[in-house]
């Protein structure tokens, strides 16, 4: 019980030590992005805390300086990434309706780029102000956020691979086939309503459905016209045509939180000066076209090495502190669930047993839009680190209870008649033989924390995953930055697995 203490003693000095570096690298990466909006490399992004929704939201915007607005930026032409200067920059007709209205409230914007389907989460959660990101208007949707003025409608296209333009040419030609969508949008509607006999099929990022039709694994995708158009003009295997599904929902138009009437009526101006002046077919669309053509020529995935690289980063930033943290949680709670006392025995089966018996993406979302609702400045990166720590920690006390507990009694029996004390038996005689023991399983269970890092991705961590699906939205091209960032896996974990087996060595050796 007095080792027991002197640990928990070490990690409430630790933690706040550990934490400091954490918080600025979170700071660091969301300054980042903002950087690239505004096209100031000096511009740093402010982590304030997203103000809930009021009729004086306006005025609290204003104060922060900044307006964050949620995105799903694969979306060409609404929104989309390219590179410049190698950095990261969103483009396309939303990002300048969304440069439009932060300029017409005198604040600074900021992006979060997150999945589609985790828009209104973020937007009810506090996470961002607002969302514009080709929402469509429904009922729906209608009774959980408000809606400006619509300011663009379309119809619904049909993206398939040229080869099949012959076969696939109406919505009854796609009966019994596989129709993708992208989760949580109105096409996703349309197909489970409107295409019965078909077989609807959604994922989280368009950019992942259109890797599916290039390997035909799937037949068609529905998506908006325009961005249909978008990629069938910059990929000449593709091929686009129109749906004439019926158009159930309104236009597209930004959203808010429930009772927002402040920034909504901030919008509506944006949105009526920039309908007047038909900004957007005129300019913005025109804009966003030109950097889809000039890129097309000039991309390469190997010209994107430094999203690759940032991508690294991050994710030996989450692997190397979850581990530390994993595994001074996964000892404390060997220890309670070793313990003889009742109370903090319970505690440890009950965290053990729930962090098990959850998946890690759902502790990461609830970590970062359930605990981060109530602290609105916690940043992505340190809500993923806390999420993949806790979660390790839980696999960790197993494999050190196990440890300890394959270590025969008369270890322990021997060093108390030497004189050692509990405290001393335990480190210098206990531990050392259950590291060894248990050191093969310890390090796979760090490799499985170095893949499972991209779960973050989720909540728009810029690791590994993150920045491949920028590469494929930004190059048009699904397999190749798959298949580099498999290798960059390969070549962290076996190089991981060599400097472990290494030590495992060192330790069979001493013994």
């Amino acid at each position: 019980m007095k080792g027991f203490k002197h640990l928990l003693l070490l990690m409430v000095i630790a933690f706040p030590i550990l934490c400091t570096p954490i918080t600025a690298l979170a700071a660091n990466e969301s300054s980042s992005t903002s950087s690239s909006l505004a096209n100031n490399p000096s511009q740093v992004a402010s982590n304030d805390s997203v103000q809930v929704a009021s009729n004086d939201s306006v005025q609290k915007i204003k104060q922060k300086g900044t307006l964050v607005v949620g995105m799903s930026a694969d979306y060409p032409p609404y929104e989309f990434t390219t590179k410049e200067n190698g950095k990261t920059k969103y483009v396309g007709f939303e990002v300048s309706l969304a440069k439009q209205f932060a300029k017409d409230l005198g604040v600074k914007l900021v992006i979060k780029n997150m999945d589609f389907d985790s828009l209104l989460v973020a937007l009810e959660t506090g996470k961002i102000d607002a969302i514009i990101s080709g929402m469509n208007v429904t009922a729906e949707r209608k009774k959980s956020v408000d809606f400006s003025n619509t300011y663009y409608s379309g119809d619904s296209y049909f993206l398939i691979n040229k080869g099949d333009k012959d076969k696939l040419v109406n919505v009854k030609s796609f009966n019994g086939k596989n129709v993708g969508a992208q989760n949580g949008t109105l096409q996703s509607t349309l197909i489970s309503k409107e295409m019965p006999k078909a077989n609807g099929k959604g994922l989280a990022k368009l950019s992942s459905l259109v890797i599916g039709l290039q390997s035909h694994k799937y037949d068609g995708i529905l998506m908006d016209a325009a961005t249909a158009k978008a990629y069938a003009a910059n990929n000449s295997n593709l091929y686009a045509f129109n749906s004439k599904l019926p158009n159930t929902a309104g236009g597209i138009a930004m959203a808010f939180p429930k009772g927002d009437t402040s920034l909504v009526n901030a919008a509506n101006q944006t949105i009526k000066k920039v309908n007047n002046e038909q900004l957007i077919n005129k300019k913005w669309i025109p804009e966003a076209s030109q950097y889809m053509k000039s890129y097309k020529k000039q991309n390469t995935v190997l010209s994107y090495w430094r999203y690759f690289a940032k991508g690294i980063k991050y994710t030996l930033i989450i692997t190397v502190v979850s581990v530390i943290f994993g595994f001074l949680l996964g000892t404390l709670f060997a220890l309670m669930r070793l313990s003889k006392n009742k109370f903090l025995h319970s505690i440890a089966v009950c965290y053990i047993e729930f962090l098990r018996g959850t998946p890690m993406m759902v502790q990461i979302m609830f970590v970062y839009f359930g605990i981060g609702a109530i602290i609105q400045s916690l940043p992505a990166l340190l809500a993923g680190i806390i999420a993949v720590s806790l979660n390790s920690g839980a696999y960790v006390a197993e494999i050190i209870r196990s440890g300890i507990q394959s270590i025969p009694l008369g270890q322990t029996e021997a060093a108390r008649s030497l004189g050692m004390s509990k405290s001393e038996t335990f480190r210098y005689v206990i531990m050392p033989q259950a590291l060894k023991n248990i050191w093969p399983a310890l390090g796979n269970e760090l490799i499985t924390l170095l893949k499972d890092s991209s779960l973050v991705s989720v909540i728009g961590v810029s690791e590994l995953m993150y920045q491949t699906q920028l590469v494929q939205s930004a190059t048009y091209k699904g397999v190749l930055p798959l298949f580099i960032t498999m290798i960059i896996y390969f070549i962290l974990t076996f190089t991981l697995s060599r400097i472990l087996l290494y030590f495992e060595g060192r330790m069979k050796h001493a013994h």
